[in-house]
C-alpha cells in the first residue's frame, strides 16, 4: 500500500508566537501577557492566476516568495500588537479596530513586499561595489570577483544577522523559529504533537527559509559567471536583471535538496542552509513549543473543516 502524501506545510515565527500556513489557511498563535495563547485565522483567498504561477517553475518561487512576505507581514503585525496587551487593555473602538484591522490587512502586505525587495536589492548591490572597489586591481577574473563578491555577500549577512541575534526579542524570535521547526519535524515524522514528543526532534529543516537565503548566495555566483561585464555600472544592473533568474532558481534549488535529504551523498547539497539554520534557530523552552503546537493543530483544524465543506458541496 502506498504511503499517504503530507501537505508541505511552511511556517514563520512571530514576536511570542508561530504561524502556520496551510492549504486552505494561515494560523497564528500568540503568547499573551497572561500566559493565555491567542490567535489570528485567515482563509487563503488567492486569485486563480497566482494559483497559476505557483505551478510554473522557476516562476513559482518569486510569485512564493511575495505572497509569503505580504502574508507574513500581516501575521507579524498581529503578533507585535497583541502579545504584550494585557486582558481589559483592549481598545473597544469598533472605528479604530476597523482602521486597524484595513491597516493591517492592506498597509502591512504592502510594507512587507517593499521591504522584501528594498533587502534584496541592499544584499545584491552593495556585495558587488565593495568587491568591485576593493579588490577589481589585484583580481580581474570576472569568475574569481564573482566569488569575492559571494563572499563577501555571506560575510554581510551573517554579521546583521549575528548584530540583531544580540537583542532580548530577536533572541526569543529564533527559539519561537526553532519551535516551528521542530513542530514540522515532528509532523513530517509521524509523531504525536505532544511537548515531550516534539522536543526531541531538531530546531533544523531542509525547507527552511533560511536554506534559501544562503541558496540565493550561491546559485548566484554561478549564474552571474556566465555573464561578462566591464564596468562597476554593468555588473550592478545586471545584478538588479538577473535577481528574479537567481530567485526563481535558488526556490527550486531548495525544493531538490529537500526532496534529496534522504539520499545519503546528495543529502549534503542541503548543508550549507542548514548551516545558517544554526544561526537562525535557538533550542525553545516547552511553552514556547506549545504555542507552536497550538497554531499548528488550529491550522489543521480549519483546514480539515474547510476540505469537509468541499466534500458536502460536491456531494450535492
Amino acid at each position: 500500500m502506498s504511503k499517504q502524501i503530507q501537505p508541505a506545510y511552511g511556517g514563520q515565527a512571530v514576536v511570542e508566537g508561530v504561524m502556520f500556513g496551510g492549504r486552505n489557511y494561515t494560523v497564528t498563535a500568540v503568547r499573551r501577557k497572561d500566559e493565555t495563547i491567542e490567535y489570528y485565522e485567515e482563509r487563503k483567498q488567492e486569485k486563480p492566476w497566482v494559483n497559476s504561477f505557483k505551478k510554473i517553475p522557476f516562476i513559482r518561487g518569486i510569485v512564493g516568495l511575495i505572497s509569503a512576505s505580504a502574508n507574513g507581514s500581516k501575521h507579524l503585525n498581529f503578533s507585535t500588537e497583541r502579545y504584550d496587551v494585557a486582558p481589559g487593555e483592549e481598545d473597544d473602538s469598533e472605528n479604530e479596530k476597523q482602521a486597524s484591522k484595513l491597516t493591517m490587512i492592506l498597509g502591512v502586505a504592502v510594507v512587507g513586499v517593499l521591504s522584501l525587495i528594498f533587502g534584496k536589492l541592499m544584499f545584491t548591490v552593495v556585495p558587488a561595489v565593495l568587491a568591485d572597489v576593493l579588490f577589481k586591481h589585484w583580481v580581474t577574473n570576472n569568475i574569481l570577483q564573482n566569488l569575492i563578491e559571494g563572499g563577501i555577500k555571506i560575510i554581510l549577512l551573517l554579521t546583521y544577522i549575528l548584530a540583531i541575534a544580540q537583542t532580548p526579542m530577536i533572541k526569543r524570535l529564533f527559539q519561537y523559529h526553532g519551535a516551528e521547526h521542530k513542530v514540522i519535524n515532528a509532523y513530517e515524522a509521524g509523531v504525536e504533537l505532544t511537548v515531550k514528543r516534539v522536543q526531541q526532534f531538531s530546531t533544523l529543516h531542509y525547507r527552511c527559509g533560511s536554506s534559501f537565503i544562503i541558496f540565493t548566495v550561491l546559485v548566484g555566483v554561478v549564474i552571474y559567471s556566465f555573464f561578462h561585464y566591464d564596468s562597476l555600472w554593468e555588473r550592478v544592473y545586471q545584478r538588479i536583471l538577473l535577481l528574479p533568474v537567481v530567485i526563481g532558481v535558488s526556490y527550486e534549488t531548495l525544493q531538490a535538496t529537500n526532496k534529496l535529504r534522504d539520499v545519503p551523498f546528495l543529502r549534503i547539497l542541503g548543508y550549507p542552509g542548514l548551516w545558517l539554520q544554526k544561526v537562525t534557530t535557538r533550542e525553545p523552552d516547552d511553552k514556547q513549543v506549545e504555542v507552536a503546537i497550538a497554531s499548528f493543530k488550529r491550522m489543521q483544524e480549519l483546514d480539515e473543516g474547510k476540505a469537509k465543506e468541499d466534500l458536502v458541496s460536491v456531494s450535492y
